[in-house]
Protein backbone atom coordinates (compact mmCIF):
# COMPACT_ATOMS: atom_id res chain seq x y z
CA UNK A 1 0.00 0.00 0.00
CA UNK A 2 1.49 3.75 -0.92
CA UNK A 3 1.73 5.79 1.69
CA UNK A 4 -0.49 9.32 1.90
CA UNK A 5 1.21 11.64 -0.05
CA UNK A 6 2.04 9.02 -2.68
CA UNK A 7 -0.49 9.70 -5.32
CA UNK A 8 0.58 11.61 -8.05
CA UNK A 9 -2.97 12.54 -8.78
CA UNK A 10 -3.45 14.00 -5.59
CA UNK A 11 -3.74 17.99 -6.08
CA UNK A 12 -1.19 20.12 -3.57
CA UNK A 13 -3.55 22.47 -0.79
CA UNK A 14 -4.18 25.78 -1.30
CA UNK A 15 -2.83 28.86 0.64
CA UNK A 16 0.04 30.34 1.73
CA UNK A 17 2.83 28.49 2.60
CA UNK A 18 2.31 27.34 6.24
CA UNK A 19 -1.23 28.46 6.48
CA UNK A 20 -3.37 25.42 4.20
CA UNK A 21 -6.36 24.95 3.28
CA UNK A 22 -7.31 21.40 1.97
CA UNK A 23 -9.59 20.65 -0.68
CA UNK A 24 -12.01 17.68 0.33
CA UNK A 25 -10.09 15.59 3.11
CA UNK A 26 -6.80 15.26 1.20
CA UNK A 27 -4.28 16.38 3.54
CA UNK A 28 -1.94 14.02 2.28
CA UNK A 29 0.55 16.47 0.67
CA UNK A 30 1.29 17.25 4.37
CA UNK A 31 1.75 14.25 5.77
CA UNK A 32 5.14 14.37 6.41
CA UNK A 33 5.55 18.53 6.75
CA UNK A 34 6.30 20.31 9.37
CA UNK A 35 5.77 24.06 10.52
CA UNK A 36 8.12 26.47 10.27
CA UNK A 37 8.23 27.42 13.84
CA UNK A 38 6.56 24.54 16.49
CA UNK A 39 2.75 26.09 17.55
CA UNK A 40 2.17 27.15 21.11
CA UNK A 41 0.59 24.22 21.90
CA UNK A 42 -1.98 23.29 25.27
CA UNK A 43 -2.52 19.90 26.47
CA UNK A 44 -5.94 19.23 28.44
CA UNK A 45 -5.46 16.36 30.90
CA UNK A 46 -8.99 15.57 32.74
CA UNK A 47 -8.40 13.73 35.90
CA UNK A 48 -9.99 12.32 38.73
CA UNK A 49 -8.39 11.00 41.82
CA UNK A 50 -5.74 9.27 40.07
CA UNK A 51 -2.65 10.74 40.80
CA UNK A 52 -0.14 7.64 40.51
CA UNK A 53 -1.63 7.71 36.60
CA UNK A 54 -1.57 11.45 36.72
CA UNK A 55 2.11 11.14 37.60
CA UNK A 56 3.30 9.06 34.73
CA UNK A 57 1.26 11.39 32.14
CA UNK A 58 3.03 14.15 33.43
CA UNK A 59 6.04 12.96 33.27
CA UNK A 60 5.46 12.08 29.64
CA UNK A 61 4.30 15.42 28.81
CA UNK A 62 7.56 16.76 30.45
CA UNK A 63 9.33 14.56 28.35
CA UNK A 64 8.02 15.47 24.83
CA UNK A 65 10.17 16.90 21.98
CA UNK A 66 7.86 19.80 21.40
CA UNK A 67 9.98 23.02 22.51
CA UNK A 68 9.00 23.49 26.37
CA UNK A 69 8.58 27.15 25.93
CA UNK A 70 5.51 26.61 23.77
CA UNK A 71 3.81 23.70 25.65
CA UNK A 72 1.25 24.25 28.43
CA UNK A 73 -0.08 21.90 30.21
CA UNK A 74 -3.04 22.08 31.71
CA UNK A 75 -4.91 19.58 34.48
CA UNK A 76 -9.05 19.57 34.51
CA UNK A 77 -9.73 18.28 37.91
CA UNK A 78 -13.21 16.72 37.75
CA UNK A 79 -14.11 17.27 41.71
CA UNK A 80 -11.22 15.48 43.08
CA UNK A 81 -11.92 15.06 47.13
CA UNK A 82 -8.14 16.84 47.26
CA UNK A 83 -6.66 18.94 44.21
CA UNK A 84 -4.26 16.73 42.19
CA UNK A 85 -0.54 17.53 42.66
CA UNK A 86 1.77 18.47 39.73
CA UNK A 87 5.04 20.21 38.98
CA UNK A 88 5.95 23.64 38.41
CA UNK A 89 4.05 25.14 35.43
CA UNK A 90 1.14 22.81 34.96
CA UNK A 91 -1.96 24.63 35.32
CA UNK A 92 -4.51 22.91 37.43
CA UNK A 93 -8.47 24.24 37.31
CA UNK A 94 -10.98 22.68 39.48
CA UNK A 95 -14.93 22.01 39.23
CA UNK A 96 -17.33 20.31 42.21
CA UNK A 97 -17.81 16.47 41.86
CA UNK A 98 -21.53 16.11 40.40
CA UNK A 99 -20.87 13.17 39.12
CA UNK A 100 -19.03 11.78 35.97
CA UNK A 101 -18.45 15.27 33.53
CA UNK A 102 -15.72 15.11 31.60
CA UNK A 103 -17.32 16.73 28.95
CA UNK A 104 -17.18 19.80 31.10
CA UNK A 105 -13.84 19.50 32.31
CA UNK A 106 -12.08 19.50 28.87
CA UNK A 107 -13.83 22.62 28.21
CA UNK A 108 -13.10 23.99 31.86
CA UNK A 109 -9.01 23.28 30.56
CA UNK A 110 -9.67 24.66 27.14
CA UNK A 111 -10.70 27.87 28.42
CA UNK A 112 -7.67 27.64 30.71
CA UNK A 113 -5.45 27.12 28.15
CA UNK A 114 -3.52 29.81 25.84
CA UNK A 115 -1.74 27.68 22.84
CA UNK A 116 -2.84 28.28 19.46
CA UNK A 117 -3.22 24.42 19.28
CA UNK A 118 -5.36 22.37 21.44
CA UNK A 119 -4.35 18.61 22.12
CA UNK A 120 -6.28 16.20 24.66
CA UNK A 121 -4.83 13.50 26.73
CA UNK A 122 -6.87 11.26 29.28
CA UNK A 123 -5.29 11.02 32.59
CA UNK A 124 -4.57 7.48 32.41
CA UNK A 125 -3.09 7.68 29.12
CA UNK A 126 0.74 8.46 28.66
CA UNK A 127 2.27 10.20 25.77
CA UNK A 128 5.12 9.35 24.32
CA UNK A 129 7.87 11.69 23.64
CA UNK A 130 6.88 13.09 20.14
CA UNK A 131 3.07 12.85 20.83
CA UNK A 132 3.09 16.57 20.90
CA UNK A 133 4.83 17.22 17.77
CA UNK A 134 3.33 14.61 15.78
CA UNK A 135 -0.33 15.40 16.87
CA UNK A 136 -0.05 19.27 16.70
CA UNK A 137 2.02 19.15 13.62
CA UNK A 138 -1.18 18.99 11.05
CA UNK A 139 -3.64 21.56 12.90
CA UNK A 140 -0.44 24.14 12.90
CA UNK A 141 -0.79 23.81 9.24
CA UNK A 142 -4.33 23.33 8.43
CA UNK A 143 -6.72 25.84 10.28
CA UNK A 144 -9.85 22.84 10.13
CA UNK A 145 -7.50 19.84 11.23
CA UNK A 146 -9.25 17.52 13.37
CA UNK A 147 -5.96 14.79 14.09
CA UNK A 148 -6.89 11.65 16.59
CA UNK A 149 -3.77 10.03 17.29
CA UNK A 150 -2.93 5.91 18.02
CA UNK A 151 -4.24 4.83 21.20
CA UNK A 152 -2.10 1.29 22.71
CA UNK A 153 -2.53 -0.30 25.81
CA UNK A 154 -0.29 -1.40 28.34
CA UNK A 155 -0.19 -3.06 31.79
CA UNK A 156 1.02 0.49 33.54
CA UNK A 157 0.33 -0.94 37.05
CA UNK A 158 2.84 0.10 40.05
CA UNK A 159 4.98 2.19 37.18
CA UNK A 160 6.46 5.06 38.48
CA UNK A 161 7.60 8.20 36.32
CA UNK A 162 11.91 6.74 36.77
CA UNK A 163 10.78 3.80 35.15
CA UNK A 164 8.52 5.38 32.22
CA UNK A 165 11.65 7.61 31.24
CA UNK A 166 14.09 4.82 31.42
CA UNK A 167 11.63 2.97 28.80
CA UNK A 168 11.01 5.62 26.65
CA UNK A 169 15.34 5.48 26.62
CA UNK A 170 15.28 2.26 25.11
CA UNK A 171 14.47 -0.13 28.59
CA UNK A 172 12.49 -2.26 29.34
CA UNK A 173 9.22 -2.10 28.33
CA UNK A 174 5.61 -2.95 30.26
CA UNK A 175 3.16 -5.79 29.30
CA UNK A 176 1.19 -4.88 25.92
CA UNK A 177 -2.23 -5.31 26.22
CA UNK A 178 -4.60 -5.63 22.99
CA UNK A 179 -5.02 -2.78 20.59
CA UNK A 180 -8.45 -2.81 19.19
CA UNK A 181 -9.39 -3.34 15.62
CA UNK A 182 -11.86 -1.21 15.20
CA UNK A 183 -9.30 1.50 16.30
CA UNK A 184 -6.34 -0.04 14.03
CA UNK A 185 -8.81 -0.04 10.96
CA UNK A 186 -8.70 3.64 10.95
CA UNK A 187 -5.65 4.20 8.48
CA UNK A 188 -4.80 7.32 7.28
CA UNK A 189 -8.87 8.81 7.36
CA UNK A 190 -7.72 10.67 3.79
CA UNK A 191 -10.90 8.68 2.65
CA UNK A 192 -13.21 9.87 5.51
CA UNK A 193 -16.94 9.38 5.22
CA UNK A 194 -19.71 10.61 7.36
CA UNK A 195 -19.45 7.82 9.48
CA UNK A 196 -15.87 8.13 10.48
CA UNK A 197 -16.79 10.60 13.17
CA UNK A 198 -16.30 7.03 15.59
CA UNK A 199 -12.54 6.88 15.09
CA UNK A 200 -12.19 10.26 16.69
CA UNK A 201 -11.42 9.55 20.17
CA UNK A 202 -10.68 12.23 23.22
CA UNK A 203 -7.88 10.44 24.67
CA UNK A 204 -5.64 11.23 22.03
CA UNK A 205 -7.26 14.09 19.89
CA UNK A 206 -6.14 17.55 18.81
CA UNK A 207 -7.70 20.17 16.42
CA UNK A 208 -7.12 24.48 16.75
CA UNK A 209 -8.52 26.38 19.27
CA UNK A 210 -10.09 28.96 16.51
CA UNK A 211 -12.07 25.82 15.59
CA UNK A 212 -12.97 23.99 18.88
CA UNK A 213 -14.36 27.20 20.12
CA UNK A 214 -16.20 27.93 16.94
CA UNK A 215 -18.04 24.83 17.57
CA UNK A 216 -18.71 25.44 21.01
CA UNK A 217 -16.12 22.49 22.52
CA UNK A 218 -18.21 19.34 23.93
CA UNK A 219 -21.60 19.25 24.78
CA UNK A 220 -21.86 19.33 28.63
CA UNK A 221 -24.85 17.56 28.69
CA UNK A 222 -23.05 14.13 28.64
CA UNK A 223 -22.91 13.47 32.22
CA UNK A 224 -22.02 9.68 32.35
CA UNK A 225 -19.30 7.47 30.41
CA UNK A 226 -18.19 7.41 26.53
CA UNK A 227 -20.12 9.84 23.51
CA UNK A 228 -19.37 12.65 24.22
CA UNK A 229 -15.86 12.52 21.81
CA UNK A 230 -17.79 11.10 18.94
CA UNK A 231 -20.55 14.35 19.74
CA UNK A 232 -17.80 16.68 19.04
CA UNK A 233 -16.17 15.12 16.16
CA UNK A 234 -19.22 14.69 14.48
CA UNK A 235 -19.97 18.67 15.00
CA UNK A 236 -16.31 19.48 14.26
CA UNK A 237 -17.00 17.49 10.50
CA UNK A 238 -20.05 19.26 10.16
CA UNK A 239 -18.30 22.30 10.64
CA UNK A 240 -16.30 21.16 7.18
CA UNK A 241 -12.90 20.01 9.80
CA UNK A 242 -10.41 17.94 7.71
CA UNK A 243 -10.05 14.50 9.15
CA UNK A 244 -6.64 12.93 9.43
CA UNK A 245 -5.59 9.94 11.96
CA UNK A 246 -1.86 10.11 12.91
CA UNK A 247 -0.40 6.65 14.31
CA UNK A 248 2.71 8.40 14.73
CA UNK A 249 1.08 10.22 17.92
CA UNK A 250 0.86 7.40 20.46
CA UNK A 251 -0.14 7.53 23.64
CA UNK A 252 -0.29 4.38 26.25
CA UNK A 253 -3.61 3.54 27.90
CA UNK A 254 -3.11 1.83 31.36
CA UNK A 255 -5.26 -0.83 31.16
CA UNK A 256 -7.35 -2.41 28.34
CA UNK A 257 -10.41 -0.84 26.04
CA UNK A 258 -13.31 -0.27 27.64
CA UNK A 259 -14.28 -2.98 25.31
CA UNK A 260 -12.14 -5.63 26.51
CA UNK A 261 -12.00 -5.44 30.61
CA UNK A 262 -14.44 -8.21 30.91
CA UNK A 263 -16.53 -6.13 32.94
CA UNK A 264 -20.02 -7.27 34.21
CA UNK A 265 -21.96 -7.75 30.73
CA UNK A 266 -25.31 -6.68 32.07
CA UNK A 267 -23.70 -3.28 33.57
CA UNK A 268 -22.26 -3.05 30.51
CA UNK A 269 -24.68 -2.88 28.12
CA UNK A 270 -26.37 -0.77 29.99
CA UNK A 271 -23.48 1.88 30.15
CA UNK A 272 -23.20 0.90 26.29
CA UNK A 273 -26.94 1.95 25.83
CA UNK A 274 -27.15 5.03 28.02
CA UNK A 275 -24.35 6.39 25.45
CA UNK A 276 -26.35 5.47 22.11
CA UNK A 277 -29.31 7.30 23.95
CA UNK A 278 -27.54 10.36 24.50
CA UNK A 279 -25.63 10.54 21.21
CA UNK A 280 -28.67 9.38 18.96
CA UNK A 281 -30.90 12.85 20.41
CA UNK A 282 -27.88 14.81 19.08
CA UNK A 283 -26.20 12.87 16.34
CA UNK A 284 -28.65 12.90 13.15
CA UNK A 285 -26.64 9.39 12.17
CA UNK A 286 -29.62 7.41 10.15
CA UNK A 287 -26.91 4.33 10.52
CA UNK A 288 -27.09 4.96 14.38
CA UNK A 289 -30.17 6.34 14.57
CA UNK A 290 -32.71 4.04 12.51
CA UNK A 291 -35.64 5.34 11.01
CA UNK A 292 -38.74 7.05 12.22
CA UNK A 293 -39.38 9.26 15.57
CA UNK A 294 -38.64 12.74 15.77
CA UNK A 295 -35.39 14.54 16.51
CA UNK A 296 -34.47 18.11 17.58
CA UNK A 297 -32.06 17.84 15.62
CA UNK A 298 -32.75 16.35 12.31
CA UNK A 299 -30.07 15.16 9.53
CA UNK A 300 -31.51 17.95 6.63
CA UNK A 301 -32.77 20.76 6.43
CA UNK A 302 -34.68 22.32 4.23
CA UNK A 303 -35.65 25.60 3.29
CA UNK A 304 -38.89 26.84 1.47
CA UNK A 305 -40.06 29.79 0.45
CA UNK A 306 -43.87 29.42 0.31
CA UNK A 307 -45.98 29.22 -3.33
CA UNK A 308 -48.55 31.78 -4.52
CA UNK A 309 -51.28 30.31 -2.07
CA UNK A 310 -51.73 27.63 0.45
CA UNK A 311 -52.06 24.71 -1.29
CA UNK A 312 -49.32 24.66 -3.28
CA UNK A 313 -47.31 25.43 -0.39
CA UNK A 314 -48.65 22.75 1.85
CA UNK A 315 -48.19 20.01 -1.04
CA UNK A 316 -44.51 21.69 -1.35
CA UNK A 317 -43.81 20.74 2.63
CA UNK A 318 -45.78 17.34 2.26
CA UNK A 319 -43.30 16.41 -0.74
CA UNK A 320 -40.56 16.93 1.01
CA UNK A 321 -41.28 15.54 3.91
CA UNK A 322 -42.66 12.36 2.15
CA UNK A 323 -38.66 11.83 0.53
CA UNK A 324 -37.98 9.47 3.34
CA UNK A 325 -35.12 11.70 5.01
CA UNK A 326 -34.28 12.74 8.60
CA UNK A 327 -35.41 16.34 7.30
CA UNK A 328 -37.69 19.13 8.34
CA UNK A 329 -38.98 22.42 6.58
CA UNK A 330 -37.79 25.93 7.71
CA UNK A 331 -39.72 29.03 6.43
CA UNK A 332 -43.51 28.11 6.27
CA UNK A 333 -46.02 28.46 8.63
CA UNK A 334 -46.68 25.27 10.82
CA UNK A 335 -50.15 25.87 11.49
CA UNK A 336 -50.88 25.70 7.40
CA UNK A 337 -50.25 21.38 8.14
CA UNK A 338 -51.57 20.85 11.67
CA UNK A 339 -48.69 22.07 13.46
CA UNK A 340 -46.64 19.48 12.39
CA UNK A 341 -43.72 19.79 14.61
CA UNK A 342 -40.91 18.99 11.54
CA UNK A 343 -42.56 22.41 10.27
CA UNK A 344 -41.56 25.67 11.59
CA UNK A 345 -41.46 29.26 10.50
CA UNK A 346 -38.52 31.51 10.57
CA UNK A 347 -34.55 30.28 10.39
CA UNK A 348 -33.29 27.08 11.63
CA UNK A 349 -31.88 27.39 14.65
CA UNK A 350 -27.79 27.31 15.32
CA UNK A 351 -27.93 24.51 17.15
CA UNK A 352 -29.63 22.27 14.57
CA UNK A 353 -27.42 23.78 11.85
CA UNK A 354 -24.39 23.20 13.66
CA UNK A 355 -25.68 19.66 13.39
CA UNK A 356 -27.27 18.93 9.89
CA UNK A 357 -25.21 17.18 7.59
CA UNK A 358 -27.34 18.61 4.41
CA UNK A 359 -28.90 21.72 3.25
CA UNK A 360 -32.02 22.26 1.18
CA UNK A 361 -32.73 25.35 -0.58
CA UNK A 362 -35.80 25.96 -2.91
CA UNK A 363 -37.47 29.32 -4.31
CA UNK A 364 -40.77 27.86 -4.01
CA UNK A 365 -42.31 24.00 -3.41
CA UNK A 366 -42.24 21.65 -6.06
CA UNK A 367 -43.80 18.10 -6.48
CA UNK A 368 -40.13 15.41 -5.78
CA UNK A 369 -40.81 12.26 -7.47
CA UNK A 370 -39.85 9.12 -5.63
CA UNK A 371 -36.80 8.74 -4.02
CA UNK A 372 -35.44 12.04 -5.84
CA UNK A 373 -34.39 14.39 -2.72
CA UNK A 374 -32.59 11.12 -0.94
CA UNK A 375 -30.67 10.50 -4.71
CA UNK A 376 -29.63 14.06 -4.84
CA UNK A 377 -28.39 14.50 -0.98
CA UNK A 378 -25.77 11.67 -1.58
CA UNK A 379 -24.18 13.66 -4.33
CA UNK A 380 -23.05 15.71 -1.45
CA UNK A 381 -22.27 13.14 0.58
CA UNK A 382 -18.63 12.56 0.81
CA UNK A 383 -16.62 11.88 -1.72
CA UNK A 384 -18.78 13.39 -3.62
CA UNK A 385 -19.30 17.26 -4.68
CA UNK A 386 -20.57 20.38 -2.03
CA UNK A 387 -23.20 21.55 -3.64
CA UNK A 388 -25.56 20.59 -6.39
CA UNK A 389 -27.96 23.11 -8.08
CA UNK A 390 -30.32 23.13 -10.45
CA UNK A 391 -34.08 24.45 -11.19
CA UNK A 392 -37.46 22.98 -12.17
CA UNK A 393 -39.85 25.42 -13.92
CA UNK A 394 -38.35 28.05 -12.61
CA UNK A 395 -38.01 27.06 -9.04
CA UNK A 396 -34.44 27.10 -8.45
CA UNK A 397 -33.07 24.50 -5.70
CA UNK A 398 -29.60 24.02 -3.94
CA UNK A 399 -28.41 21.00 -2.14
CA UNK A 400 -25.21 21.40 0.32
CA UNK A 401 -23.01 19.74 2.49
CA UNK A 402 -22.87 21.64 5.37
CA UNK A 403 -19.37 21.08 5.57
CA UNK A 404 -18.59 22.03 2.62
CA UNK A 405 -20.37 25.75 3.28
CA UNK A 406 -19.21 26.12 6.39
CA UNK A 407 -15.37 25.14 5.74
CA UNK A 408 -15.75 27.77 2.55
CA UNK A 409 -17.21 30.40 4.09
CA UNK A 410 -14.15 30.09 6.90
CA UNK A 411 -11.83 30.12 4.36
CA UNK A 412 -13.39 32.45 1.70
CA UNK A 413 -12.31 29.83 -1.15
CA UNK A 414 -15.10 28.92 -2.91
CA UNK A 415 -17.59 26.35 -3.55
CA UNK A 416 -16.17 24.69 -6.96
CA UNK A 417 -12.40 24.80 -5.86
CA UNK A 418 -12.77 23.44 -2.47
CA UNK A 419 -15.37 20.60 -2.74
CA UNK A 420 -16.60 20.87 -6.50
CA UNK A 421 -20.43 21.79 -7.41
CA UNK A 422 -22.59 20.32 -10.15
CA UNK A 423 -25.83 21.42 -11.99
CA UNK A 424 -27.98 18.47 -12.62
CA UNK A 425 -31.36 17.59 -14.10
CA UNK A 426 -33.89 17.29 -10.85
CA UNK A 427 -37.03 14.71 -11.46
CA UNK A 428 -39.75 17.28 -9.59
CA UNK A 429 -42.22 19.56 -10.56
CA UNK A 430 -44.16 22.82 -9.74
CA UNK A 431 -47.42 22.03 -8.55
CA UNK A 432 -48.41 25.66 -9.81
CA UNK A 433 -51.28 27.86 -8.39
CA UNK A 434 -54.43 25.59 -6.56
CA UNK A 435 -52.90 21.88 -6.83
CA UNK A 436 -55.51 19.71 -6.20
CA UNK A 437 -54.66 17.98 -2.69
CA UNK A 438 -56.91 15.03 -3.03
CA UNK A 439 -55.06 13.79 -6.31
CA UNK A 440 -51.68 14.64 -5.35
CA UNK A 441 -51.65 13.46 -1.59
CA UNK A 442 -52.38 10.28 -1.58
CA UNK A 443 -49.32 10.16 -4.34
CA UNK A 444 -46.55 11.39 -2.24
Amino acid sequence: MARPGSDPDRKPPLGEPGRYVVRGNDWSALDHVRPAQPPTVSVVVPHYRAQAQLDLVLAGLAAQTHPATRLQVVVADDGSPSPPVVGSGVVVVRQEDRGFRAAAARNLGARAADGDVLLFVDGDTVPEPTYVEELAALPALVPDALVTGRRRHADLAGWTPERLLAWFAGGPAPAELTEPAWLRSAGSLLDADDRSYRFVISAVMGTTRALFDEVGGFDETFDGYGGEDWELAHRLLTAGAVLAHRERAVAWHDGPDWGLRGDDPVAARREKNAETRSLTRLLPDPAARGVGGWWRHPDVVARLAPGADVDATVLGVRSLLAAGLDLQVWGVDPELLDGDPRVHAGEPPAPVLARCRTQVTQSGPLLWSSGEVARLADLVRPGGVGRVLGQVEGVAVEIAATRALRRCARSGVDMSTLFGEARVDMSASAPGPHPDLAHHLPQL
